[in-house]
Order: structure tokens, then sequence, then C-alpha cells
């Protein structure tokens, strides 16, 4: 973890702060594969969250699983974010960490095994499937609940990051909503807070509408006084993708909780839950330069990287674009000037899809980077690689 604050400016993403100098220090002490992060993007970041336009109060839960490394979490526990925890091990792991258990809300696919446990010490669930809330019921009757429910919309940078809609199995199916209050009913549950999310890298339009269909939703819970609109907010890595501007999608949704509230009579208070947007672009991974091959003039240059999809799955999985650069062993001072060229970067899986430079959205496809000639022990950085 460091400090990026040069001259009192902060850049929003560490790759564009940290020098070579700086690269080639962390590659000495710690070697490589190593990941960077640093606290102050780390804080703003925070800021941005915590400042999220709300109408009755606001709770940012930080999406641990984005990146689940203690010392991330206590930089943002510190700031004021609670915890949105995808398993019982990562509830225990918040708790470790130092965060309050009844800051810490359970959001898993897999129901946990210890969750009687971690409610006695005050830890939230969120039910995502009627059976969920049914063994929750059977577990922890007469309790308080949240549910997870999928208003039949969803919207991801590509379709294996879109968790709405028909093609999804996140979350409760809207329609089965008088199904869920029936099983609230047998086990004398309280149903106090609603819970919805379509997807990362999401379409602000498409969120602020599933806002709206949400509070439909909670319209038919009485007992209902939260609304937590989940995260996958868009963090641009590269030149042409924007990050999501918080306070411009979070305007209408402010109204909308006062419209509601007026209609109503209840003051919903609002959650999020970012978790790429707080640590993607206050993280870099920094690797060295193993070996430089070419399949011929007809082909490719290749950099081969100490690390690769064991790291950082996003590029092969998803077709993600993140900045690259090479930071020589030595200052531009003591070498020649060295040329630049295309290469793809590759990493150290005997596996053909292990390739951390492919063609945007298309994890099959290739597309050479322009960068300095590589030579081997060459530091080459990663960045937005923070989740």
């Amino acid at each position: 973890m460091v400090s990026n604050r040069r001259d009192g400016v902060l850049n929003e993403s560490l790759f564009t702060d940290i020098t070579d100098e700086d690269i080639r220090a962390v590659q000495r002490k710690f070697g490589t594969p190593v990941f960077l992060y640093s606290e102050a993007v780390l804080q703003e970041a925070a800021k941005k969250a915590m400042a999220f336009p709300n109408a009755f109060g606001l709770t940012v839960r930080y999406a641990m699983k984005a990146a689940p490394n203690a010392a991330i979490i206590r930089v943002l526990g510190k700031a004021g974010l609670h915890i949105d925890a995808s398993s019982g091990y990562e509830a225990e792991r918040a708790i470790y960490a130092g965060i309050p258990a009844e800051h810490i809300q359970i959001t898993a696919q897999q129901f946990p095994e210890n969750l009687e446990a971690l409610v006695r010490k005050g830890v939230r669930f969120n039910a995502c499937s009627l059976l969920q809330l049914a063994s929750y019921g059977q577990r922890c009757e007469g309790g308080a609940v949240s549910i997870r429910l999928n208003p039949g919309m969803g919207s991801g940078h590509n379709n294996r990051t879109n968790v709405g809609g028909t093609a999804s199995s996140f979350g409760i199916w809207h329609a089965y909503l008088d199904e869920a209050m029936a099983i609230a009913e047998r086990y004398n549950l309280t149903i106090q807070r609603v819970h919805t999310h379509i997807g990362s890298g999401s379409d602000p339009a498409v969120w602020q509408k599933v806002a709206l269909m949400s509070l439909e939703m909670c319209a038919k819970l009485p007992s209902v006084t939260v609304l937590n609109l989940g995260g996958g907010f868009k963090v641009g890595r590269v030149e042409g993708e924007e990050t999501t501007d918080l306070a411009k999608i979070g305007e209408p949704i402010q109204r909308e909780f006062e419209k509601f509230a007026q209609q109503h009579g209840r003051a919903l208070h609002l959650e999020i839950e970012p978790g790429g947007f707080l640590v993607g672009n206050a993280g870099v991974l920094i690797a060295s330069v193993m070996d430089v091959v070419d399949t011929g003039p007809e082909g490719y240059r290749f950099i081969k990287i100490d690390a690769g999809m064991t790291e950082i799955i996003r590029p092969s999985m998803y077709g993600s674009q993140h900045p690259i650069r090479i930071a020589p062993m030595q200052t531009d001072a003591q070498q020649e000037a060295r040329d630049r060229s295309d290469y793809l970067v590759v990493g150290h899986c005997c596996e053909s899809g292990d390739i951390l430079t492919p063609k945007a959205g298309d994890p099959d496809g290739l597309q050479a980077r322009c960068l300095l000639k590589p030579r081997v022990g060459d530091a080459v950085i990663i960045g937005g690689a923070g989740a």
C-alpha cells in the first residue's frame, strides 16, 4: 500500500501516477508478480461513493469480493463504508479485519453453513432465492431479513457480467414476490430490506430504470425501510472508457425516493454496493519480462511475463482492456534509447487464453499494443488491476 500524492495533486488511477523508479523499487524489494495499491486513491473513491445523492440517508457497502485484502477493507472501513460479503467466509474475514459484525451483510449464492453464528454476532443476511429465504426462516425464525429480487432487467459491459433479467439466476424473480412474502409470514420474518443488482459496468440509464422498478416492488412490502440498489458502476481503465459519474446518476434517484415518501409515507434509506469502482484503479499489478518471442514476419511478437490469468483474469474472461507499460531495468540515463513496437502480452500459464492484450470485448481476439522494446528482467506494469 502506497500513497501517491505528489505536489498536492492526486490522480484517480495509480497507473498514471506511479513512476518507473517506483516500479523498479517495488520489483527489487518484493519480487514479482506483486500487487500495489494506493491508499490515497482508495480514500478518494470512497469519498465519492459516500457523497452519492440521497434523500433520507445513505449506507455504502464495499462489495469485498472485488478485493478482500484486509488492508483494503480497513482503509474503506475507516472511511465509513460497510461491507457486502459474498460468503460466510468473507463475512468472517471482514470481522477479523476489524469491521463490526453489524456493518456486514451477506449476499451469497451458496447458503453459509455458519450463518446462525454470524447472525448472532450481528451480521445481516440477504436471501437470494426462495429456498434461501425458507432456510433462513428455519434457522432464524422471527428475525428480520433482506431479500434480493431480480427485477427482470439487467445490464453489463457484456453478457457475462449481466446479473438481471431472464438469463440470470441471481435473486428472486420479481413475479414470485408473493411467494417470498408467504414464506416470510410462515416463519414470522420481517422483510426490512430489498436488494437489487443488475450487473457490472452497467448502463446508467438502465440502472436508473431498475431503481424505479425496485421502488415499485418496495411499495408492495410495507415493512421495508431500506432499498439497496447494488453496485456495478463502470470503471474507466483505458482511454475511451468512462467512469460512472455517481453524482449524475444519483440525482434522479434521490428525487424518486422523495416521491416515494410522499406517496407511501415511508422515507426509505438508500444503500449502494460499489466494488470495482472503489478498488479497480487504486491497484496495479507489477510483473517481470521472462522472455520475448515471435512467430515470424507474418506473425506476432510476444512479451511473456511471470503473471497472467492467475493474477488478473478479466482480459481472458471478458476481453477487458488494461493499460500496460514497460519499466526498463535501468534509468534512461544509464541505457541507450529503445524503440517502440507492437507486442502481445501473454501470461505464464500453458493456456492459449492466457493473454493480457485481447481485442476489446472479445477474449478470443488479439490486439497488439505499442510498447517499449522489452528485455528480460524489465518490469511490466498493468493498470486498473485493483479489482
